[in-house]
Formats: structure tokens, sequence, C-alpha cells
């Protein structure tokens, strides 16, 4: 989703009290603590500094009787003007229990650009009737402090709200704190009666569509009257009719629809009328590959520098198959993965297509596998064979394997991916970047510099653990050491890249850049001459016999100073000597 723009920052007098996030064209939600009693407020929309702070009012609150335990903590602000944005789209809190991540989008002082606090719920108990307690995703990261007030508490899963911080613990250390609920909420002020469907509910699914069809509405730029769309849809109904000033956007009919109709019919028959205008989706009859991938895990040893751990399997008929397991010295490394390769194909079917997946330690992302020989007797690069793909060690994690997969869930609707570009000479803040891939529509990250630089390995950091699906990079880079001023190689990857990858839809994006590399193989320029794919859908390497195959993997267990699986060891890699294998 692109709800990323409906983030709020709230200011008076030009400074920064609170956050806020949009529920309608012209409405934004926030705290009574930060709102009452202010005399000018303005609103201002951080991911959009385009637009310019718009001036608010108060037109409803909850019954806030001024302490930090008194129920009804909730202010309604209303806009001078509404604005063209995506309002926020929110469900109810029973859908966020669980071990599921959460994120809440503050202004901590020192920070008005704003920063990112991960937590959970401790529970689905109700505190004083008012409240659902959070305590932190970890001990580390960005406590909620001064600032959050008023933050959305989103879903990272769905990228829903479903809840608002209206308190911090108080004390120094102690990462914890309450949301008001969304259900709470809507008792506070009945102007989200429409908008927050109950867990479970056919309203909560038809919603979700609604807004997926005007999201593509967005993306494909569908010439559509939204005041026609409306009265088509209530044609013979009791409903309102539209405002006299019209829709100015088909986010503004479709929240008209969800907010002041009362009739569940009126709003299919909106979607429908919509869906019928947008015509079937470009994906409706491609079905992606059937990948059997080959799964090389590499990590080094704790024998020696010079020796390397190797594993590999193949996948197939949903399950695992082990073909060799072996602790090599770099001289053997390339001819033991050959000749394992050539034994993995015996579990490939011969209706599926193979997918060779290297999973790296992170230092070693780099390598240009890829251009690895294909066997011993014939040096075609592997590359120009198969599909290549890297992918990082650490990933292997269950719990952002999870999130890997529902991510793929909602990719497998999209028509082509979406890429959020790292330049090489601005790459912005890491903050900024990983609110980026929690909640925009980009699955891809795309790097105009190699990942290894001191300017982009924090960022490529982040991508790695947000956790991005999809990170494309050019081995070559922008080839300069502080980024570049005039015309820079890396940015020109980029915008091939971006072109390239907007009608290829991401489960295909291994294919693709197999033909990528087979064109470049023939022109000595081509853009992605050097590119390098991490590429992660967990659902090709699942056993549902086998369970936590991946943790008793001989690589995951090598060494204590070695990558694994579960984690990365405390003691930081060296970067790779120049006697491995990575040309």
């Amino acid at each position: 989703m692109s709800g990323a723009k409906w983030h709020a920052r709230v200011e008076c007098a030009g400074k920064v009290i609170g956050a806020g996030f949009l529920v309608a064209p012209d409405t934004v939600l926030t705290c009574a603590h930060v709102a009452l009693g202010r005399d000018t407020l303005t609103v201002s929309f951080p991911q959009c500094p385009e637009f310019p702070a718009v001036p608010a009012r108060v037109v409803a609150h909850g019954d806030w009787a001024g302490g930090p335990a008194d129920p009804g903590d909730l202010a309604v602000l209303e806009l001078a003007e509404a604005v063209t944005l995506a309002p926020a789209a929110l469900a109810p809190a029973a859908t966020a229990h669980g071990d599921r991540k959460l994120v809440a989008y503050g202004f901590p002082a020192g920070w008005d650009e704003g920063a990112l606090a991960e937590y959970r719920t401790t529970g689905p108990v109700l505190v004083g009737g008012e409240w659902i307690q959070l305590e932190a995703w970890s001990g580390y990261g960005q406590p909620l402090v001064a600032g959050f007030s008023g933050a959305a508490v989103i879903l990272v899963e769905t990228g829903e709200v479903v809840g608002m911080v209206t308190a911090a613990a108080g004390a120094r250390d102690v990462r914890t704190g309450r949301m008001m609920p969304t259900d709470v909420m809507r008792r506070h002020w009945s102007g989200l009666e429409g908008l927050v469907p109950a867990p479970g509910s056919s309203a909560l699914a038809a919603r979700r569509r609604l807004r997926a069809l005007v999201e593509r509405a967005s993306r494909t730029g569908l010439d559509c009257d939204p005041v026609r769309l409306y009265n088509d849809a209530t044609a013979g109904d009791i409903a309102p009719p539209p405002p006299p000033e019209g829709f100015d956007s088909l986010w503004s009919a479709a929240w008209f629809v969800q907010s002041e109709l009362d009739d569940p019919a009126t709003v299919t028959r909106f979607t429908d009328r919509l869906a019928a205008l947008l015509g079937p989706h470009p994906t409706a009859c491609r079905t992606a590959p059937d990948w059997a991938p080959i799964l090389i895990e590499l990590g080094r040893s704790g024998g020696g520098e010079d020796l390397v751990v190797v594993e590999v399997s193949a996948y197939s008929g949903g399950r695992r198959h082990r073909v060799g397991s072996e602790t090599v010295p770099h001289t053997r490394l390339r001819a033991y993965v050959q000749d394992r390769i050539d034994a993995a194909f015996r579990h490939v079917p011969p209706d599926a297509e193979g997918l060779i997946a290297f999973a790296l330690p992170r230092e070693w992302l780099d390598w240009p596998v890829d251009r690895w020989e294909s066997d011993a007797d014939d040096d075609t690069p592997l590359g120009l064979a198969l599909p290549v793909v890297v992918t990082d060690h650490v990933r292997r994690k269950a719990r952002t394997q999870h999130a890997l997969t529902r991510a793929w869930h909602r990719l497998d609707t999209r028509p082509g991916a979406r890429v959020h570009r790292v330049t090489c000479g601005c790459p912005g803040k890491t903050s900024e970047l990983r609110l980026a891939l929690l909640e925009s529509e980009a699955c891809l990250a795309g790097f105009a510099a190699a990942p290894n630089t001191d300017r982009t390995r924090e960022h490529f950091k982040t991508s790695l653990t947000a956790p991005a699906p999809v990170i494309v990079w050019s081995r070559r880079g922008c080839g300069a050491e502080t980024g570049c001023k005039d015309a820079c190689p890396g940015t020109a990857f980029l915008d091939s890249l971006d072109t390239h990858v907007s009608r290829v839809r991401p489960a295909e994006l291994p294919r693709s850049v197999l033909a990528l590399r087979r064109e470049a193989a023939a022109q000595d320029d081509h853009w992605a001459k050097d590119i390098q794919l991490l590429w992660d859908d967990p659902r090709c390497f699942t056993d549902p016999h086998e369970e936590g195959a991946h943790r008793r993997s001989p690589v995951a267990g090598a060494s204590p100073h070695t990558p694994t699986h579960l984690g990365v060891a405390r003691t930081q890699l060296p970067v790779p000597s120049p006697r491995f294998p990575v040309a």
C-alpha cells in the first residue's frame, strides 16, 4: 500500500507537538492531550514534503479529563482544506495479537522528519477497558517517548492501522507503552463507525478489496469520474447525494461510500463497478513459475580461513533432498558445487523450472556466483544457463521467513515490481528506507552503488532486515568513492532497472534477470552487465515433513564466528580473502 503518505505531524506555532494520521481527505486523528487547548494547529505530511502544512482545528474529542490515566484521549482534527492523499486503512486490534510486529511513526525531540518504533501487543486484554499494552519488539531500538503521542500503530503484515499511541511507560529504559485500539477509538468518535469492520467479517474483506482497486486505479491513471461512479452505484437506492463540491479524487469517493453509507450492498456495487472499469488484472491468466530450486549454502569453517562449509539441497514435490554436505578448501569450492548441482538435478522434475539459489554470509553477497562455470567440461557461466539468485544467511530466521512469506502473498497480485531507489550521492535516511519498504508498494530495493561501500552499507543492511523480498544492485556500482555529481552510472542503472521491472511480476524476476544476463553477455555496454539479484521467496524452500531443516544445516553450526541461519554471531567476519573465488 502507499499508506506511508498518510502519516501526519502535528505542530503548534512551528513546534512539533505530536503525531497523527489521515483517516479522511480532511480529517486527522491524534491524542486529545496533544491538541486540546492549543490556539494554532497545523498538520504536515512528512512523506510528502511537497505538501505545505495545512491549518487544522479540533472538531471533536473524547471525554478526556486531563489526566494520563483518563479515558477518551482522542482528538479529531479538521483540515482547512482536503488533501489528495490515500487515507489510512483501519482494522480491528484483534488482528494484531500474537507475535506480530507493530510499527509506530513518531517525532521524538531532534527527529522532526520522524523515527520508527517497533512493538507488539502483550495480549487482547483491555487495560481499564480503554488501552492495549505494548512491549518492545526487541531490547533495543527507539522507545515510545514524547513525540509519538497520536502516532498510528501499524500491523506490518497488512499495513493497516490497529490503534494509536497514547502513552509510554514513563520510566527510563522501560520499553512499554499503551495504544488505544481502533475499536475504542470508534466508541469515542462515531465518525469511525463505518471504517473499522469487525474482525473476520465480510466487511473487512470488502474494504480491503476496494482499497486494492483504488490503489490500482491510482497506479494506472484510470480516467474515472468519481461522482458518476458513485451515482451509478447508488442508482435506485435511498442514499445521500454526493457532496455539493463533488469528490476531488477516487479516494474521497471510496471513503464516502465506506463511512457515510450503512449499506454493504452499495459498497459492493461501487467496488464491482470500479473493478469493471479497470478490467481484468494483467496477471489473471498468468501463473507463477513452478520453481524447483537448488540451494547452495556456503559459510566459513571454524577449521581455518581457507575452508568453506558447503551444503547443497534440491527442493521438489514439497520435499528437501540433501545431495551433499562437506567442508572443502576454497580451491575445490567451485568444482564441488558444480558436481553437487549436477547431482541435485536428479530431483528436479522435467516439467519444473530450475533455480540456483546461493545462501551466503552477508559479507559475500556481492560474489559474482552467476559467473562461475556451469561444469568442469562446460565453461558457460552458471548465470547464463540458469536463473541464479543470492540470499542472506541471516534471513533464514523463522520470524523473517514469516514476514517474507506474507509479503509474497501480496506480491502475487502485482502486475510488476516497484523499485525503491537508493542513490549513491544521496541515499537518504535508513529510517525512511525502512518505512518505505514496510508500507509502500515498492517490493524491490534498488541500489545505485555496490552494498559494500561506506555510504550504502547501512542502507543495504536495512533492506535485508526490513525485510525487502527483492534487492538488486550492480556489482560495478557507480565507480565513485564519495558519490557522483555528474552523469552517474549507478543512477543510469536504476533508471533502466525501474523501466524493466515495472513490466515483470516479482515471482518471475529470476527468469527475467537470466534474460538480461544473456543480453549483457552479447553487449559490452549493457546496463545489466554486472547485475546481482537477491530474491527470497521462502515458499520455494519448504518441506512440511522436516521442521527446522535450516537449523540442522552444518553450515549453520560450522563456526562460532560464522553467520548462521538463526542469526549472526557477535564476532564480525573479516572481509573475504582475495584468495577466495570471488570472481
